[in-house]
C-alpha cells in the first residue's frame, strides 16, 4: 500500500437494530439494519456481480428497486469519489449477506455502511440472500418492504402490498439531467474532435459519453423530454438514447421522437433502455421478464460477427421481436443482431436500408460496463463507423445457438 494512501475506512460502530424484509407474496426475512434506519419500498431484483458495487448503486436505471447481492461479501473496497455513475445513490434499499466491517482498498475514502447512511439509504444485512435470490428466480421480481422500524411482518406486508409496482411506471423523465451539459471529445490521432452525438438522459451512466469522448466524439446530453427539435439544434452526427429505469411500454414521447429522427435518417445508437425504445419506435412490443437479467457475466452472441460476449446487465423488460426473420419498417429493415445464450431473450436490434447499409442498432446490455467485462466495448466504434457511413455489411445468417440446444 503506497504511503499517502488513507486510512483504511471502517464501519460506525453502533449496534445495529433488527430489520425486516417482507416480499409482496407474505415471505419474511429477519437481519439487521444495514445503512440508514428506516422503510423503505421497491422492486426485489438481484444482482450477481462480486465487484462494482458502488456502480450498481449509482446507477440511475435502478430506481426505485432493492438489490439483493448475491455475492455474500460486499463493503470490501469502500466508496470513493471516482467511481459513481451519477451524482447520488439511486437504489430503493440493499441487501447483503455479510457487510465487511473494513474497506480494505488503499482508495477508500468512507465506508459503504456510512455512505449508505449518509444518502438515507436504508438497507438490511444478515440475509440468507442464497435463499433470497432463489425464490426470486422461482416466483419472479415483486414488490418488497424493509423495515427497521416495525417488526410485525403483517404491518410490512400491508404496506408492500399498496406500494407502487414497476409494470407501467415512467420513471426515466425522474433521474434525468434538467439542464444540457456537454462532455468534449477527448483529442487523440484523429485531432481534437470528430463527431458530434446528441445523447438522450434517460438515466445516463457517467461512463458513456466519456467512452464516446475518448473516441473523438463530442457528447450534448440532453433532458430525456427533449423534442427532435432540440436535438436538430445540436447538429449531431448521429443521435444516442442511454439506459433508464421503468417500463418502456409507458413511454411514447421519446418513442415519437426516435421515430422522427429515423425518418430524416439520423443515425442512431441505444443502449438498453435505448434498446427497448429503438424495438418499440419500430413497431416490436415490449414485455417484463420473470427476474431480469442483472449482474457482468451474461453471454450474448452478436450475429453480425458470430462471437460470444460476456457482458453487463442491468434490465427487467425485453423487446418482442422474431429472432430469425427481419421485419420491414416505415424506416427499413429490422432484425435481431444480439442473442442472449442463457434464454434466448433479444439483446440487440439492427437497422438497415434497402441497400443494406446500416441505419441504427442497439443493445441491451452495457458496452460502457465501468466495473465489469470489456467484451463489448466495440459496439462504440461501431457507433462510430456508423456516423462515418461505412458499414454495409449485413447480420450473420448462421442460426442462433438456442440455450435449450446448448
Amino acid at each position: 500500500m503506497p504511503s499517502h494512501a488513507p486510512t483504511p475506512a471502517t464501519s460506525s460502530t453502533r449496534e445495529p437494530k433488527p430489520a425486516l424484509l417482507v416480499l409482496e407474496d407474505g415471505r419474511t426475512f429477519h437481519g439487521e439494519s444495514y445503512g440508514a434506519e428506516g422503510e423503505t419500498f421497491g422492486e426485489a431484483v438481484f444482482s450477481t456481480g462480486m465487484t462494482g458495487y458502488q456502480e450498481t448503486l449509482t446507477d440511475p436505471s435502478y430506481h426505485r428497486q432493492v438489490v439483493v447481492m448475491t455475492a455474500p461479501h460486499i463493503g470490501n473496497t469502500g466508496v470513493n469519489d471516482e467511481d459513481p455513475e451519477s451524482s447520488r445513490i439511486w437504489v430503493a434499499g440493499y441487501v447483503v449477506r455479510d457487510p465487511s466491517r473494513v474497506s480494505s482498498s488503499w482508495r477508500a475514502q468512507r465506508s459503504l455502511d456510512d455512505e449508505l447512511k449518509a444518502q438515507g439509504v436504508v438497507g438490511i444485512s444478515g440475509v440468507d440472500t442464497r435463499a433470497l435470490t432463489r425464490h426470486l428466480r422461482e416466483r419472479g421480481a415483486m414488490r418488497v418492504g424493509i423495515s427497521s422500524t416495525t417488526t410485525d411482518p403483517a404491518l410490512l406486508l400491508a404496506k408492500v402490498q399498496e406500494s407502487a409496482e414497476m409494470a407501467g411506471s415512467e420513471l426515466s423523465t425522474a433521474v434525468s439531467t434538467q439542464e444540457v451539459y456537454v462532455v468534449p471529445a477527448q483529442p487523440g490521432p484523429w485531432g481534437e474532435k470528430q463527431y458530434t452525438v446528441a445523447a438522450l438522459d434517460l438515466g445516463i451512466k457517467a461512463m458513456t459519453p466519456y467512452r464516446m469522448a475518448e473516441r473523438g466524439i463530442e457528447v450534448h446530453v440532453l433532458p430525456a423530454t427533449a423534442s427532435i427539435e432540440e436535438i436538430n439544434a445540436v447538429n449531431p452526427d448521429g443521435l444516442f438514447y442511454s439506459n433508464g429505469p421503468g417500463d418502456p411500454s409507458a413511454t411514447t414521447a421519446q418513442v415519437e421522437t426516435l421515430q422522427a429522427a429515423l425518418a430524416q435518417g439520423l443515425p442512431y445508437f441505444g443502449i438498453c433502455f435505448g434498446n427497448q425504445l429503438f424495438g418499440r419506435a419500430l413497431g416490436f412490443g415490449t414485455y417484463k421478464l420473470k427476474y431480469g437479467h442483472r449482474g457482468i457475466n451474461q453471454p450474448v452472441i452478436d450475429r453480425t460477427t458470430n462471437k460470444v460476449e460476456v457482458t453487463a446487465h442491468n434490465h427487467g423488460f425485453a423487446v418482442d421481436a422474431p429472432l430469425d426473420a427481419a421485419t420491414t419498417t416505415p424506416y427499413g429493415e429490422a432484425t435481431v443482431s444480439h442473442v442472449n445464450l442463457n434464454d434466448d431473450c433479444v439483446e440487440g436490434l439492427e437497422l438497415r436500408g434497402e441497400d443494406g447499409v446500416l441505419k441504427g442498432f442497439s443493445v441491451q446490455y452495457h458496452p460502457e460496463a465501468a466495473a465489469g467485462p470489456h467484451d463489448a466495448g466495440y459496439l462504440f466504434d461501431r457507433f462510430k463507423d456508423l456516423m462515418a457511413g461505412g458499414l454495409t455489411s449485413t447480420a450473420a445468417t448462421t442460426p442462433v445457438i438456442s440455450s435449450k440446444e446448448a
